[in-house]
Formats: structure tokens, C-alpha cells, sequence
């Protein structure tokens, strides 16, 4: 509370229960009786993360808001200076993890694998150790409460909105208690659904080594063709029938996985239509009545 007496704005404070098991609804429903500014949203079961953080968008009522983890790896001492650069005029202040205390070096490796994967498919840049830990300008907020889509990655999408960004480096601080819960079964998961909803790449991929595969066999096939059938195999090439049906065969197994990538262009628009995503966000308006 003490960040916030520093401040010279009114604050509220909004926890999302996300179905726990322990005793923190009940430290939620103390902490709300003893001050009218925390207000707690209880999930009837577990949803998720993003389900939490999208809740929580969703009810807040500020000019801007923070989203913060309530495992205290984000740094609270950090609010005063992305309050500070939205004050500058900046609508999303990001915090940039630069190290995470505590964390294996497996998942340092995975981290840097999928950032690098993800910007080579994806349509949205996505920054190396850009976290949930962010300022959001409340039109930023008010264009993110109207996505419809249910299988979202909140960060994903407030960056796809775009509007005026700016970083603050931050190291996460060692989880204060308890096990984080999401185990990498959930981290694979999360990084699969984010490759999907950010690019059409994967579901283009068949189409792309159909192509290649009709290509190549298709080349193939027409040097065996000549250099049995035009040259009367004067280079000495010894290519048995067998051979030409395996190259015929690769052939067509090329021309179908062509025609699944065409399919893949329908049922990716399709995906665009359904996830009903606004054609364009406007960040402000001169002159304009």
C-alpha cells in the first residue's frame, strides 16, 4: 500500500481469484472489508491465467491500469516510474524482464528458443523478456475489452493493438511463496496457442512442403523421362520401374499437400472472420466530431 500513498491519484486494487485451493479468498474478503479500494473477483474454477488477466481488465474502472502478478516477482517498487512514462504520454508502459531470479536454465533455453521462433512466423514482433508487467492506457484497455476471441495471449494481443510503447528494464524478483503452477506441459501449450493465434504459418506449412515436394519430384521425373524415353539412356543411368513409381507417388503426394495448403488460405480466413478483431484501432481523434 505504500506505493500507492506516494501517488497522487485514486487507486483500486482488483484481485482475481483464478479457482484456488488454499486460504486466499479469505485473505481476499479480509483485505476488502478493511479497505474499500481492494475489490477481488472470484472464478467459480480454474481458468487460467489469461482468463484472469482479461477479468481484470474488464472491471477495472481507472484512467490506466496495471497488470501485476500477485507472486510478487514483479517489482511493485517499479509502479511510480510507469506511472512517471504515461505521464509522458506513452499508452502501454511495458515492464522488459532482463533476468529472472531462480529460473533453470531449461526454461532460459526454451524462452530464447520460442522468442526467436515466434518472430520469425509471427505477424506481431514479440520482444525477448516482454512481460504481463504493463501499463495500459484506459483506450488501450477499453479496444482490448472488445476482443472476442477465447484462446488469447493478453500480451499478444495488447501488442498487436500497437498505440505508444515505451520499456522499463526490471529483474523478477525470486517467487516469495509457494511452486509456480505453470508447469512446462502448460508453458508448451501456452507457446503452441500463441504461434497459432499470431501467425497463419503453421497452418500454411503443409502447403508450403507440398510445393517444395512437387517441385523437386516434378523435376526429377522429367530427367528420368527424358533420360529414358528421349535419350534412350545414353548417360548410363540404370533407373528401375520401381523407382519411377516412387517418383510418380511423390509426385502426387506433393500435388495433395498443395491443395491442403489452398485449403489452409480458406480456413485462415475464416480464422480472421471469427476471431472478429477490428480492422483498425485509432489512438486519438483532431478535430473529429
Amino acid at each position: 500500500m505504500n506505493v500507492f500513498e506516494k501517488l497522487a491519484y485514486n487507486h483500486e486494487i482488483i484481485y482475481i481469484n483464478d479457482g484456488s485451493t488454499d486460504n486466499s479468498q479469505k485473505v481476499i474478503e479480509n483485505l476488502a472489508k478493511s479497505n474499500e479500494n481492494i475489490k477481488g473477483i472470484e472464478f467459480s474454477r480454474n481458468f487460467g491465467k489469461e482468463s484472469a488477466t482479461s477479468a481484470g481488465l474488464a472491471f477495472a474502472t481507472g484512467d490506466s491500469v496495471i497488470i501485476i502478478d500477485a507472486d510478487l516477482q514483479h517489482p511493485t517498487s517499479l509502479i511510480a516510474e510507469f506511472i512517471k512514462r504515461w505521464e509522458e504520454g506513452f499508452d502501454v508502459v511495458i515492464g522488459l524482464r532482463t533476468k529472472n531470479k531462480g529460473q533453470s536454465l531449461i526454461k532460459i533455453f526454451c524462452s530464447f528458443v520460442y522468442y526467436k521462433m515466434i518472430n520469425v512466423i509471427s505477424d506481431t514482433p514479440i520482444i525477448s523478456g516482454a512481460t504481463d508487467f504493463r501499463l495500459i492506457d484506459r483506450k488501450v484497455v477499453d479496444e482490448f475489452n472488445k476482443f472476442t476471441e477465447h484462446d488469447r495471449i493478453t500480451r499478444g494481443l495488447i501488442d498487436w493493438l500497437g498505440f505508444k510503447r515505451v520499456f522499463v528494464k526490471f529483474e523478477a524478483n525470486e517467487r516469495m511463496n509457494g511452486d509456480a503452477s505453470y508447469s512446462y506441459f502448460k508453458l508448451m501449450k501456452l507457446a503452441i496457442s500463441s504461434s497459432v493465434s499470431h501467425s497463419l504459418v503453421p497452418l500454411k506449412f503443409a502447403g508450403y512442403l507440398g510445393i517444395f515436394i512437387t517441385i523437386i519430384s516434378g523435376l526429377g521425373g522429367i530427367a528420368v523421362f527424358v533420360q529414358r524415353y528421349v535419350l534412350n539412356n545414353q548417360f548410363g543411368w540404370s533407373i528401375s520401374g520401381t523407382a519411377q513409381l516412387a517418383i510418380l507417388m511423390i509426385f502426387f503426394i506433393g500435388i495433395v499437400l498443395s491443395c491442403l495448403g489452398l485449403i489452409a488460405l480458406y480456413i485462415g480466413n475464416i480464422h480472421g472472420e471469427v476471431a472478429r478483431r477490428p480492422l483498425y484501432v485509432v489512438r486519438s481523434f483532431k478535430n473529429i466530431k
